[in-house]
């Protein structure tokens, strides 16, 4: 798939395997037959269980099947000399506690914080010479003000208050990220004392009652109504609430007019970095270099990643209780207990033997909801996209609406929703919703000199096409056609800058990262599969139906994105559950 359709322009030459990756394709680690604790997939969520298991004394190991660590959160060379986050592509969701707990910046973890994080052109046709219209929002409220007034003088004087009101709901919220959900497993079946610790799972939510006070209708209408109702009630102008809107939709097939959209909203503006709230950056080396820092924190307590090793099936013994895995080459590697990084689906559905598990836990797995709107598209050009409502510099250096995360197609919330209206015919969206970023333009190690990297995030693309079509490499190359042909009308000649393409439909994302259904979250993050009904009610505490195995990865609490609070809870549960046997 890589550099498909376009091939090179430039006589970049190819070339081994760079050193700066080759790490990676070494084991971190002998392999012993017995470890304390296995994991399951070194994504980002599975390395930073392991880190936290290895610093409470548990020798741990981790299993991956790919040739490099981090899952979705990865650096590829796919075209050479362009580094690419290849699937996830920003950083904001980490919890603090894992940067500090983990030494991360003493691992070799740089970031680039964006400043400003939002553009937004707008197509307008019959302005004559004028330059067309655009929103820049950044962290200086007295400018982002003076944007929006460009729209309606209305929505700056709400938007300070809109902010505070979003800031109080992410406040609430944060304590709930970092704790195991309330146990309704134990209030149901536990012991005494059981149910008394159960008890203590209540203090989060108790927080975050008292936090909204008596604002609690309006924030409960935040997370289950529709964002366009939500946002209707701020503000009167498209502009404004489409590029808010991007937010509740990004990654999740619904509509802005879907009840609950609002949930995914806040998960993706509850996040910060250094100290900023809300901040969202580029990781110095792409993605991948998040994932070597919390490697990179786990083996230098002891811990062993092993990569090119897959995991093909959990060891269960006659007692029912989880004493290692198989791997692929048929080698057994026994352990206390078991953490799947991978999803719920292939963690009970593929990897668990399923006369251990009860038929009807079986049953909600399967039927768990994972639809994904999602085509990633990675591109390496030649020169910086030049936008109409922007004009690159005279000399082609990186100005500051480069840095941010540009809004196509999003002038206005119904083009948002006839964009998955198209899907949900079968259709890839005629004008598709895209969220496309630079990150060399704060990184210039990402791209030879003058080149960039450009990240396209696009939906809505259904996994199953509507009359028997599949994604084959004809499909992927219209469809991406089609998305350069949107942003060839913002930016002209971006279409004569593309050097090379990497196409990932939602088939592409299941098949290479394991994402099922092509969600990058696992499953939806729809009420119904959050919370302590994540990945299903009675199953939200990371066990399981059997003994010794738990779930550590976006399928769990508090579900996807780069945020490492599944990871981090799964090890503290772990930690206590080895303490009693």
């Amino acid at each position: 798939m890589a550099a498909s359709g376009l091939g090179l322009r430039r006589a970049l030459g190819s070339s081994p395997r760079p050193a700066w990756r080759r790490a990676h394709w070494e084991a971190r680690g002998r392999l012993k037959p017995e470890y304390d604790a296995v994991v399951i997939g070194a994504g980002h969520n599975g390395l930073v269980a392991a880190a936290y298991l290895q610093r409470l004394g548990v020798n741990t190991a981790v299993f991956e099947r790919r040739p490099v660590i981090g899952g979705a959160a990865v650096t590829e060379e796919i075209i050479p000399g362009f580094k690419f986050s290849r699937a996830s592509y920003l950083l904001s969701l980490l919890r603090p506690q894992i940067y500090t707990d983990l030494e991360l910046k003493k691992h070799g973890l740089k970031l680039h914080l964006r400043n400003p994080y939002s553009f937004t052109p707008m197509l307008e046709e019959g302005m004559g010479s004028k330059v067309p219209r655009s929103l820049l929002l950044g962290t200086d409220m007295a400018e982002n003000q003076k944007q929006i007034a460009q729209f309606s003088r209305k929505d700056a004087q709400a938007f300070p208050k809109y902010e505070a009101f979003m800031n109080r709901l992410a406040l609430a919220i944060d304590p709930l990220l970092d704790a195991a959900p309330v146990d309704l497993a134990a209030f149901q079946r536990g012991s005494l004392l059981q149910r008394l610790q159960a008890l203590s799972t209540l203090k989060p939510v108790l927080q975050a009652g008292r936090v909204l006070g008596a604002q609690l209708p309006q924030y409960y209408q935040v997370l289950t109504a529709p964002i366009t109702k939500v946002l209707d009630q701020w503000f009167e102008s498209e502009p404004l609430k489409a590029t808010l809107a991007t937010d509740a939709v990004i990654g999740a097939m619904t509509s802005p007019h879907t009840p609950g959209s609002g949930y995914v909203l806040l998960h993706h503006v509850m996040g910060g970095l250094e100290g900023v709230q809300g901040a969202w950056g580029y990781v110095q080396g792409g993605m991948g270099a998040l994932s070597d820092a919390i490697s990179s924190s786990a083996t230098a307590h002891g811990a062993s990643v092993f990569t090119e090793k897959t995991a093909a099936a959990v060891l269960v013994s006659n007692e029912g209780r989880v004493q290692g895995v198989v791997l692929q080459d048929g080698s057994e590697v026994r352990s206390k207990v078991v953490l799947s990084n991978a999803s719920p689906q292939a963690t009970f559905l593929k990897l668990t033997p399923q006369e251990w598990l009860p038929k009807e836990f079986v049953e909600k797995i399967s039927q768990l909801d994972t639809k994904s709107p999602a085509t990633k598209i990675n591109v390496a050009v030649d020169r910086l996209p030049d936008f109409l409502a922007a004009p690159n510099a005279p000399g082609g250096q990186p100005l500051p609406h480069h840095q941010c995360s540009i809004h196509l197609n999003c002038e206005d919330t119904l083009l948002l929703h006839q964009a998955f209206e198209d899907a949900m015919e079968g259709l890839p969206s005629h004008r598709p919703m895209i969220e496309l970023c630079i990150p060399s333009s704060l990184d210039p190690t990402l791209a030879p000199p003058g080149c960039h990297v450009v990240s396209l995030f696009t939906q809505y693309t259904p996994y199953t096409l509507a009359g028997g079509k599949v994604w084959d490499e004809q499909e992927r190359s219209t469809y991406a056609d089609r998305v350069f042909d949107c942003i060839e009308a913002y930016a002209p000649g971006f279409k004569g800058s593309v050097v090379g393409r990497d196409i990932l439909t939602p088939p592409d994302l299941e098949r290479i990262f394991g994402l099922p259904g092509g969600n990058i979250f696992h499953c939806a993050m729809t009420l119904d599969q959050l919370y302590f009904a994540r990945p299903t009610p009675l199953h939200s505490s990371y066990r399981c139906p059997l003994r010794g195995l738990y779930l550590c990865g976006s399928g769990a609490h508090p579900g996807g994105g780069v945020m490492g609070a599944a990871g981090r809870n799964a090890a503290h549960v772990v930690f206590r559950d080895l303490k009693s046997m």
